[in-house]
């Protein structure tokens, strides 16, 4: 009875149910360590993996596209995850990725200190139909190869003794093909050998196998369905399916906690899932490294 004087504050929710036929996807954006430039491959396998994890930790999720510190999830069409509740969906999966990231951080890095409890921030991102999803990750892909042959031709002038400003000075202006002679002429780096992982990202795909587990005694197999996590490259994906700080207050109680910003705070310019997002996996980090 006593709680029932301040359960109207429940009303406040915001009801943020993604409605069907949308398809959900939520995409994870970190704000992590220093790594090498202008690719770690460790830093991307250490991404790749946690991928993997939350694929497998969430039944619904069919399909995951990353590169850099980036990951886009894909959930199946009629997924009931969390009722569809946006807020929930991906704090969920940021939180669970968070924790991985922490917790597999010493098997790709152990001579490397996790200075800081790394932090990532979700969104989620309803495609009305499928050719709003291919859109979607065709528009991912092409920032992954737009971001790389940039940074690449960045990175390989500023070890060429260009400061940053200069190099970006140079660089200013100029299309794919001016990017890849660069390359080609001053570095002798032909871009399109360079490892698909940076160019084109890396997928993760859930396929249905059929195993042979055992054999009767008439020589007949029994055979059992199962759930295949396919890690490829996003052009064999595409041919595959024809895609063209500030808080001021905090309280907790049990496994429960509410943080209260500042009335002028601008964090995240205040949009909700931002906040939501970032919070969730910095609370997730700390607790897993603690």
């Amino acid at each position: 009875m006593a709680n029932r004087k301040y359960e109207y504050v429940k009303s406040y929710e915001v009801e943020d149910e993604i409605f069907l036929p949308n398809i959900i996807v939520v995409r994870i954006d970190g704000r992590v360590h220093e790594f090498k430039k202008s690719n770690d491959v460790v830093a991307l396998n250490l991404l790749n993996s946690c991928a993997v994890a939350v694929s497998e930790e969430f039944p619904d999720i069919v399909f995951s596209y990353g590169f850099s510190d980036k990951y886009s999830f894909v959930f199946k069409k009629a997924s009931k995850f969390y009722q569809r509740r946006a807020s929930k969906v991906e704090s969920i999966i940021v939180s669970f990725f968070s924790s991985v990231y922490v917790t597999k951080w010493r098997e790709f890095f152990p001579q490397k200190e996790l200075r800081y409890p790394p932090s990532f921030h979700a969104k989620v991102i309803p495609c009305a139909a499928i050719e709003v999803l291919q859109a979607y990750l065709l528009w991912r892909q092409n920032d992954c190869h737009t971001n790389n042959l940039h940074n690449t031709c960045l990175w390989e002038l500023m070890k060429d003794g260009k400061t940053e400003s200069e190099a970006l000075e140079l660089l200013e202006g100029t299309c794919k093909e001016e990017k890849n002679d660069l390359l080609f002429d001053k570095f002798e780096i032909n871009y399109q050998k360079l490892d698909e992982m940076f160019r084109q990202g890396s997928c993760i795909l859930k396929t249905e196998v059929i195993d042979v587990v055992k054999h009767n005694e008439n020589g007949s197999s029994v055979r059992r369905l199962r759930k295949k996590i396919d890690g490829c490259h996003f052009h064999r994906f595409s041919d595959v399916h024809e895609f063209v700080k500030p808080n001021v207050f905090s309280y907790g109680v049990s496994d429960e906690y509410s943080f209260v910003l500042k009335k002028d705070s601008q964090f995240y310019q205040k949009r909700a899932s931002e906040i939501v997002s970032v919070v969730v996996s910095f609370f997730t980090s700390m607790y897993t490294m603690k």
